[in-house]
C-alpha cells in the first residue's frame, strides 16, 4: 500500500507542477516583457499568455508525440490539424495535446487520490493507474470525434438549402466569388462558417477552386465534393446555376434516403426491449414444467 501511496504522491507533484505553471503569480516575467512597457507602441502581452506558450513550448512535443501515437494505436488516422480546422476550433494542434496531457495527469491523480483511500491490491491499484492517463487521454479524443462527426451531419443536413440559394444566386447574375461571399454572411450554420474560410481564403490571395478545394479536403463530405467540382466549373460553364441546382436536388435526395434509413434503424431498435422483454417471462414459464418433467423422471 505504501507503493501505491508514493506512487500515487509523485504522479499528483507532477500534475501540480505543470499547473502551478500556468499560474501569472508565480511566473517570472521575462527581460522582454519588463522592458515592453519602455518601448512607445510595442503590443502588451499578460502573464498568462507567456506562461502558456513557455508550457507549450516545453511539453508541446512531448505531447504531440504521445497523443499522436495513442490516436493512431486506436485506429484514429485522420490528421489532428484537420479535425480542428473542421469544427474551426480556435486552438491550435500543440495545445489540443498539451489539455489532453493535463487531462490524463488529473484523471491520474484523481485515480491516485481515490486508491489512497480506498484499499485495493497492489496488482490492481497498478493497472488503474496504468489505465486512469489512458482513459483521461481518450475522453478527450472522443470529444473532439463526436464534435467532427456533428459538424459533417450538419454539413450534409444544410448543404441543399445553400446550393440551391447560391444557384438562385448564380441565376440572378451574381459572381461565383460574390455568391460564395453573400451566404457566408447570411446565417450561422455550419456551411455558412465554411464559406466565410472560403472566402477568407479567396481574400488572401488563393483562386476559388483552390478555396473551395481545401473546404472539401477538409469537411470530407461526399455532397461537399460533388457540389465543389461543380462549382470549380464556374469558369467553363455558361448554364451554372441549373447545374448547382441539379446537384442540390441530387444532394436533398440522398439526405431524405439517410433520414428514411436511420427512421428505420430506429425502428427497429425499439423492438429489441420489446423483444427480451417477452423472452425473458416465456422462457421462465418454460422452464417450470420443464423441471417438473425432470423431477417426475427422477422419482421414477
Amino acid at each position: 500500500m505504501s507503493r501505491v501511496l508514493l506512487t500515487a504522491f509523485l504522479l499528483g507533484w507532477v500534475g501540480l507542477s505543470v499547473l502551478f505553471s500556468l499560474v501569472p503569480a508565480l511566473q517570472r516575467p521575462h527581460l522582454a516583457d519588463r522592458l515592453r512597457a519602455y518601448v512607445p507602441g510595442a503590443p502588451t502581452r499578460g502573464a498568462s499568455i507567456r506562461a502558456a506558450r513557455s508550457v507549450r513550448e516545453v511539453v508541446g512535443p512531448f505531447a504531440t508525440m504521445v497523443g499522436s501515437s495513442l490516436a493512431k494505436a486506436f485506429g484514429i488516422d485522420e490528421d489532428l490539424n484537420i479535425r480542428l480546422t473542421r469544427i474551426h476550433a480556435t486552438e491550435e494542434p500543440t495545445e489540443f495535446r498539451v489539455r489532453q496531457l493535463v487531462t490524463a495527469l488529473w484523471a491520474t491523480v484523481g485515480f491516485g487520490l481515490v486508491l489512497g483511500i480506498v484499499r485495493v491490491p497492489g496488482v490492481l491499484a497498478l493497472v488503474i493507474l496504468w489505465i486512469a492517463p489512458l482513459l483521461g487521454a481518450l475522453i478527450v479524443e472522443q470529444q473532439l470525434a463526436m464534435k467532427s462527426d456533428r459538424w459533417k451531419l450538419r454539413v450534409q443536413a444544410e448543404l441543399p438549402v445553400v446550393a440551391e440559394q447560391i444557384a438562385m444566386l448564380l441565376n440572378a447574375g451574381y459572381s461565383l466569388n460574390s455568391a460564395i461571399a453573400r451566404m457566408s454572411t447570411r446565417s450561422n450554420g455550419a456551411v455558412a462558417q465554411d464559406l466565410r474560410a472560403v472566402s477568407l481564403r479567396v481574400r488572401q490571395g488563393a483562386t476559388e477552386a483552390e478555396a473551395l478545394k481545401e473546404w472539401a479536403k477538409t469537411v470530407k463530405v461526399p455532397a461537399v465534393d460533388r457540389l465543389v467540382s461543380v462549382l470549380r466549373l464556374s469558369g467553363e460553364a455558361s448554364d451554372l446555376g441549373r447545374i448547382v441546382s441539379d446537384e442540390a436536388r441530387v444532394t436533398r435526395d440522398e439526405g431524405h434516403r439517410l433520414l428514411l434509413a436511420t427512421m428505420e434503424r430506429k425502428a427497429q431498435a425499439v423492438w429489441i426491449p420489446v423483444t427480451v422483454a417477452a423472452l425473458v417471462p416465456g422462457v421462465i414459464f418454460l422452464a417450470i414444467p420443464f423441471l417438473s418433467a425432470l423431477n417426475l423422471f427422477n422419482e421414477l
